[in-house]
């Protein structure tokens, strides 16, 4: 299955129905008067975030979406039926941006999350509402009102608790693939990785969390170079990225500069966020090497690295650890802001 990320599409919802002018026409009903009944409603447009999906495919092959038209009234005060609802059924993570691709309409971040985007139309009136003692035989009746239309983007940002960032080829598909139970590519070629990929990290029966792997960035990213930075967007939600260096190459401090130079040029705090930088492929070292390149490393960073090989084992369990601890951190923060602060004791 294709990954596909954002996508712009068209919605529109149903008129209403146009309300009947009729009159009751029955033998031995001398003053039959009018019986026209009300157009039904059009169809709404609804959004609704749903597990189970972690792509927008469905949007690549369907651009346009119209709920019903409102059925129109009938004699004998029959209402006609109210139109379709049209229900866009999306991934948990998806944000609705208008037209503009900037203005932010609805953030989807939370399974069974329910949004109206267009509301459709009223059903006119028919002439049995407009009977009274002075005009008691109206033959006139009120057309459905229209319905909305538009122009939105999908964009999907994917729900992950730690991020993997680094140049193409430092290890993070295999790194995924030796914590999880993930199986993406992995080869010895840059830019193996094309699409984001996600994994489920279990430590023990209590600690699990998510971590995404994106394609690797290169200089210059942020203005195109590459595959760009638009995949950056899925680790916008995460609580720590772990930054892996690849150990075996010449500069490992210009590796990660590199890469500290193009989430500063995305923005959107990735450059702010809580980071865990790695030294990966150290099983390829003798240790003076080892110990040569995390000096280098830390000059560069400021901090010391962890040393770690997706390969054979070596330390990851220790990031994992670290990792487990922000995002343990930051979903405390999140439930204290929803439940609010503890009550005080009171007698």
């Amino acid at each position: 299955m294709k990954f596909l990320d954002q996508c712009k599409i068209y919605i529109r919802s149903g008129n209403g129905g146009g309300g009947a002018v009729s009159f009751r026409r029955e033998k031995y009903i001398e003053y039959g008067g009018p019986d026209g009944g009300d157009g039904g409603r059009g169809g709404d447009v609804w959004i609704e975030a749903v597990d189970g999906l972690n792509t927008l495919i469905d949007y690549r092959y369907q651009q346009h979406f119209k709920a019903e038209t409102g059925e129109h009234g009938m004699g004998r005060n029959r209402h006609g039926h109210a139109g379709a609802d049209v229900v866009l059924k999306v991934p948990v993570g998806t944000q609705v941006l208008d037209e503009d691709k900037e203005t932010l309409i609805a953030d989807m971040d939370q399974a069974g999350q329910r949004l109206l985007l267009l509301k459709g139309g009223n059903g006119g009136w028919g002439n049995d509402r407009f009977k009274g003692p002075i005009n008691q035989a109206p033959r006139h009746a009120n057309p459905g009102q229209d319905g909305e239309e538009r122009w939105i983007w999908l964009r999907l940002k994917l729900i992950a608790d730690v991020g993997l960032v680094g140049l193409p080829n430092a290890g993070k598909s295999t790194f995924l693939a030796a914590v999880s139970a993930a199986k993406p590519k992995i080869a010895d070629y840059p830019f193996t990785t094309l699409a984001p990929n996600l994994g489920v990290v279990d430590l023990s029966t209590n600690e699990r969390f998510v971590i995404a792997d994106i394609p690797g960035l290169i200089e210059g990213a942020s203005e195109g170079a590459g595959l760009g930075t638009r995949f950056l967007g899925h680790v916008e939600r995460t609580a720590v990225l772990i930054h892996l260096v690849d150990a075996t190459q010449d500069d490992v401090g210009e590796a990660y500069r590199t890469i500290r130079q193009e989430l500063a040029a995305y923005g959107q705090g990735l450059e702010d966020k809580r980071e865990i930088l790695a030294l990966n492929k150290v099983d390829a070292l003798d240790d003076e090497t080892r110990a040569a390149k995390a000096a280098e490393l830390t000059e560069a960073a400021g901090h010391a690295p962890a040393l770690i090989s997706g390969v054979s084992g070596e330390g990851v369990t220790e990031v994992l650890r670290a990792a487990w601890g922000q995002v343990r951190e930051r979903r405390a923060e999140e439930k204290a802001a929803v439940d609010g602060p503890e009550p005080g004791w009171t007698p």
